[in-house]
């Protein structure tokens, strides 16, 4: 006789998903999985992997089946990320990362990718549900392997500044690594990140305006001091000017844009700070005018000294 509790349980953790070598180990039969495929109340989505309900399946069933048919497996790079709960939220038909030991043959499946690891077991979790490559190391390989710099920007230094890891750790995997694409990069990125800069924005403004057209170094993330708690990211005490840089994940309502707007009045009122806003267009795209502007800015507030051109032959300052 099986033991019910048992396969119940496993298909909770599992998200409706339940491979046969489990329902045999539970102490059923192949004639008990048969039935269940008979009647309809369980669908093969792979050879012997199976989904316990009929219809479409979810993002996180899809990961349990692969994982499942290519077991030993785990979540790996996005895959990885979202099963941690960092980034976006995935959407159904996202491709499937699933990483595996260096070395063993998997059937590939439509809409999944597979990744070898020489160090499998060091680098998953294999207690979590659904297993997955740890988040240092997974973050590591999305930033390393995507074609676009400013993902590899936003994937760690959101990870940093939502506090779900620290640059030191992310070095630590960077330096356990003999090849890695856009070493040079990833290591700046994260040693900006521990000097404070906190946001992918953040780190634009410091590499694009402040650091090449010699701008002051502002002190990052002070305390608010007035009104709600919080921090400013960009204060220069010296000459009462705050500078906040406003991305869109999180500036993007009515309600977050009057808590900006309290946050201003208070650094004004209470603190005698004048507040400018920066985006994603003064920070990125016209960089070289901007810095013009917050030296002239900061000039006028007692700065003694002027932004100096950067290396672009188009430089406006």
């Amino acid at each position: 006789m099986g033991d019910e509790r048992a396969l119940r349980v496993l298909i909770g953790l599992q998200d409706g998903v339940i491979a046969r070598t489990q329902v045999l180990e539970c102490g059923f039969g192949s004639a008990y999985v048969r039935q269940q495929l008979r009647c309809r109340a369980w669908v093969a989505v792979y050879p012997g992997v199976y989904a316990t309900h009929t219809g479409a399946l979810s993002w996180h069933q899809r990961v349990w089946a692969a994982i499942l048919d290519a077991c030993p497996a785990a979540a790996s790079h996005d895959s990885a990320l979202s099963a941690a709960g960092v980034g976006r939220e995935p959407r159904r038909d996202d491709p499937i990362h699933i990483a595996v030991e260096a070395g063993r043959k998997v059937t590939r499946r439509p809409g999944m990718i597979v990744h070898h690891r020489s160090l499998f077991n060091q680098d998953v979790l294999d207690h979590t549900t659904p297993p997955r490559v740890r988040l240092e190391e997974a973050l590591i390989d999305v930033a390393s392997e995507t074609l676009n710099e400013m993902k590899t920007i936003a994937t760690l230094s959101d990870a940093v500044g939502s506090r779900r890891t620290t640059p030191d750790r992310l070095l630590s995997a960077v330096v356990r690594r003999a090849r890695l694409r856009h070493r040079m990069l990833i290591e700046g990125l994260l040693a900006d990140l521990r000097d404070g800069a906190c946001s992918a924005l953040e780190h634009s403004y410091l590499t694009r305006v402040e650091r090449p057209h010699g701008l002051p170094s502002p002190v990052r993330q002070a305390p608010t001091g007035a009104g709600r708690p919080g921090f400013r990211d960009l204060d220069y005490p010296d000459w009462g000017l705050v500078i906040e840089l406003d991305g869109r994940a999180h500036h993007d309502n009515a309600r977050d844009r009057d808590r900006d707007l309290e946050r201003d009045l208070d650094a004004a009122v209470v603190l005698d700070r004048h507040t400018i806003r920066l985006g994603w267009g003064q920070a990125h795209v016209r960089s070289c005018s901007t810095a013009v502007k917050v030296g002239r800015y900061l000039s006028l507030l007692g700065w003694p000294d002027s932004p100096h051109p950067c290396t672009s032959p188009n430089c406006v300052v």
